[in-house]
């Protein structure tokens, strides 16, 4: 079972009123009510520039934020993301973070003989929001954007198993309902799942 766990906020809103901040904290909550360490990123309050070329993704970073995040995924055992789906994927600063942590291989090495995942040994959860109904996103869109992030970008990273979990029709959720959704972040978070 995990003991170590990175929550990453990936909400481009810093309005701590977002669905996504309350269910990150949830998750939070639950994970150390078991003894397990947390760290949390939120997205929205780091600062790091947008990458624009080949030879920027290759160089490794020096901006403050990728690198201590960079730390924190070198540290958990178990990656959270939480964020909404906009345009049927992850919101672009999301993207962006993700390229920036992901410069200079430092998630896989690819040197033209085949692929060596640098993060093996950690699994991960996705907690994704949206504003269609979630089996809508499953059955209709196949899940594409969602599977991006999983298979595309800590897949790749040798991050398995990764698991999801989605909250549909956020907009239109009663405050039962999101009650409701936060105690279901609140208990995978004990489990570290």
């Amino acid at each position: 079972m995990p003991s170590r766990i990175l929550i990453v906020d990936g909400h481009p809103d810093p309005a701590r009123q977002r669905l996504c901040h309350a269910l990150a904290e949830a998750y939070i909550e639950g994970a150390r009510s078991t003894g397990k360490e947390t760290r949390l990123i939120t997205v929205a309050e780091a600062d790091f520039p947008l990458l624009r070329t080949a030879a920027e993704f290759a160089a490794e970073p020096t901006n403050a934020a990728i690198l201590r995040a960079r730390e924190d995924l070198l540290w958990c055992d178990h990656l959270v993301m939480v964020f909404p789906l906009w345009l049927g994927g992850a919101p672009a600063l999301l993207r962006a973070f993700l390229e920036q942590v992901g410069r200079a291989n430092f998630m896989a090495e690819t040197d033209g003989r085949g692929i060596a995942s640098r993060l093996k040994g950690r699994s991960a959860r996705l907690i994704v929001t949206m504003g269609m109904p979630a089996f809508a996103y499953t059955l209709m869109f196949r899940e594409h954007g969602v599977r991006n992030i999983m298979q595309g970008v800590l897949g790749f990273g040798g991050i398995s198993p990764i698991k999801r979990s989605f909250f549909g029709m956020v907009e239109a959720a009663s405050d039962a309902k999101r009650r409701t959704w936060l105690a279901k972040a609140r208990e995978l978070g004990a489990q570290g799942a």
